[in-house]
């Protein structure tokens, strides 16, 4: 009787190799899955059998890799775009963790700002390039402070944070390449409940071209003094102020209805000028809380990241 030579071979799935068609060394691995080694008993006859059929997915690799590096391509732009704000989605406290650790240590040792743009340390804020949109900064506070909640931005001491963020719209204008007038740059600060970040923050960027249309009509508006209108389907109270400091404060002249933090929480702010020079025509304060009629707790709709009126100027 012919005796039949029995041998044992390690091999990898064949499925992961039919999968990926990528091989090595003559052993087939898969780039999406976990290699999963597995012993079977077969016989020569049996191993070229297999062979055979597996012939034509030895070498599909040249087929593949246009289709590979398609994938790769856009993977790496999807991660490079998407990190930062999932770092911000599930750390509330990366926009501080910013501030604290990458900006302001900066500053100090080296006279640099690190990730920021700008670090000043005499009137403590800094200004940092928001992932989103071409144009977009934030103004926030070397101190920790939490948001418009805070008692801290009411204090007798507290720092003049809208209007060293309107000064710094000057970055908006360089990132668009046009001296936009002030009524289409925007400043705004959303409520506790319709932010993502506990550390304070105020967008600086473009306006909406309609919203500023639409404001237009309060620019001769008495100042001090609330008008009602509908901005983007929302309700908003709107006051034209000649300063942005003291008593003109938009955090205190929103506080003055508000006194208690827990109704300041749901407040949102927005600040934009009342004409094309802010400096002679004033500014408007824009004012919804999540409880008001059609409100959200949120005026950044009204702010346009991808500044749309840059291209008509």
């Amino acid at each position: 009787m012919r005796r039949r030579r029995l041998c044992f071979e390690v091999r990898f799935d064949d499925r992961f190799e039919a999968r990926s068609g990528f091989r090595f060394g003559g052993r087939a691995f898969d780039t999406l899955s976990r290699i999963f080694p597995k012993v079977t008993m077969t016989t020569p006859a049996a191993r070229l059998k297999r062979n055979s059929l597996l012939r034509p997915l030895r070498h599909p690799l040249p087929r593949l890799l246009p289709r590979l590096c398609l994938v790769s391509a856009t993977l790496a732009v999807a991660l490079a775009t998407t990190s930062c704000a999932r770092l911000a989605a599930v750390d509330s406290n990366a926009l501080w963790k910013i501030v604290d650790i990458r900006c302001v240590p900066s500053q100090q040792a080296t006279g640099t700002p690190g990730q920021c743009t700008l670090v000043d340390l005499d009137k403590r804020y800094v200004v940092l390039k928001d992932i989103l949109g071409r144009s977009q900064y934030l103004l926030m506070p070397t101190d920790r402070i939490t948001g418009i909640e805070s008692p801290l931005v009411l204090a007798p001491d507290a720092k003049d944070y809208w209007s060293d963020a309107w000064d710094s719209r000057s970055y908006v204008r360089k990132a668009v390449k046009r001296e936009l007038p002030d009524d289409q740059l925007g400043l705004e600060i959303n409520s506790e409940y319709r932010r993502s970040q506990n550390q304070l923050h105020i967008h600086i960027d473009c306006m909406q071209r309609d919203v500023s249309v639409a404001l237009a009509s309060h620019a001769h508006d008495t100042p001090g003094q609330w008008h009602w209108d509908t901005l983007d389907g929302r309700r908003y109270r709107i006051m034209r102020v000649m300063s942005l400091t003291g008593t003109d404060n938009p955090f205190r002249i929103v506080a003055r209805d508000n006194p208690d933090p827990a109704t300041m929480s749901a407040q949102t702010i927005l600040v934009t000028g009342a004409g094309p020079s802010a400096a002679t025509d004033g500014w408007l304060i824009v004012n919804s809380s999540i409880d008001v009629e059609s409100g959200s707790g949120t005026a950044e709709g009204l702010l346009d990241h991808a500044c749309r009126v840059a291209e008509v100027h």
